[in-house]
């Protein structure tokens, strides 16, 4: 089993924490987490595929380990942070590769492929969503914070960063609570706490609404540049709706859809049958490559 490293690269000035593994000359794929959460959540899908790919897990900036500025000195909106991770990939070296995406994630990385469609080999979106009818009505409480921002509404939204929020978003649809380690709620929960990252998030609630508005050029770039793409999704996510999923074939009817009994957290109880998934999708798509080369 391939060894995960634990590495930091400066970007344009940012420290960027990343987890890799895998030969360097392997076929890549870049992973991307979402809220609340870091590429620990990856801990265990990084070495099931790293016998076969360079796996590459990096920390979101505000995020992890990475760097988290000051809000005064670094505006945190998807656009910077996608700008950041594009430019992550040329320091270390990724040319063209699958990419994993998941919650806050997704719109990271479709805005990536948005501005560099020929890097992107293909796509796994493990909850992560493109489609409005993908929305539930978890989100009404920042949906009225897009209509209206005022700082009563934004206060609102400060319950979904309190520890029993970050532990309930794991355990939300789990048949069996069991299958969660304690630590990765915990460690979610120890890194929004840090001074000043509250706003940070609260920030990007808001600006989550400029997500949505691309949502036509995300399924735009489907049509046009059809990335294979495999879909697994924990079907009780609270959150991002199995519509979500089932959209996908809309713009891109070879897609592959698979469902779990579980919740957002998927990796956290299915990991084992998830990762063997991407590996026969992955396999499947580099050969096509080859074939259409």
């Amino acid at each position: 089993m391939s060894p995960i490293a634990y590495r930091t690269v400066e970007v344009d000035g940012l420290n960027v924490f990343y987890r890799e593994a895998g030969r360097r000359d392997a076929p890549a794929i870049l992973l991307l987490h979402g809220f609340p959460t870091s590429s620990h959540m990856f801990r265990g899908l990084i070495p099931a595929l790293a016998d076969r790919y360079r796996v590459i897990a990096p920390d979101l900036p505000g995020f992890g380990f990475t760097d988290a500025p000051d809000r005064s000195r670094f505006a945190y909106t998807f656009e910077h942070l996608t700008e950041v991770i594009a430019r992550f990939a040329e320091v270390v070296g990724l040319r063209r590769f699958a990419m994993l995406v998941f919650d806050y994630g997704a719109p990271v990385g479709f805005r990536l492929a948005l501005k560099h469609p020929e890097r992107v080999l293909a796509i796994v979106s493990q909850n992560g969503n493109a489609y409005e009818e993908g929305l539930s009505e978890g989100w009404n409480p920042i949906q009225a914070y897009w209509r209206d921002p005022t700082e009563k509404n934004r206060a609102a939204l400060r319950d979904f960063l309190k520890p029993e929020a970050v532990k309930w978003q794991y355990a939300h649809g789990v048949a069996d609570e069991s299958r969660i380690a304690p630590e990765s709620y915990a460690l979610d929960s120890a890194l929004l706490a840090r001074p000043g990252n509250d706003e940070i998030q609260l920030d990007l609630f808001l600006d989550y609404a400029s997500n949505v508005a691309l949502y036509p050029a995300f399924q735009n770039y489907f049509r046009t540049h059809r990335p294979p793409l495999l879909a697994t999704w924990g079907k009780n996510d609270p959150f991002f709706l199995p519509a979500g999923a089932e959209a996908y074939r809309r713009d891109l009817p070879e897609a592959e859809i698979r469902f779990y009994d579980t919740g957002h957290f998927a990796l956290e109880t299915h990991g084992a049958e998830i990762a063997e998934a991407i590996g026969t999708f992955l396999s499947r798509a580099l050969a096509a490559e080859r074939s259409a080369a």
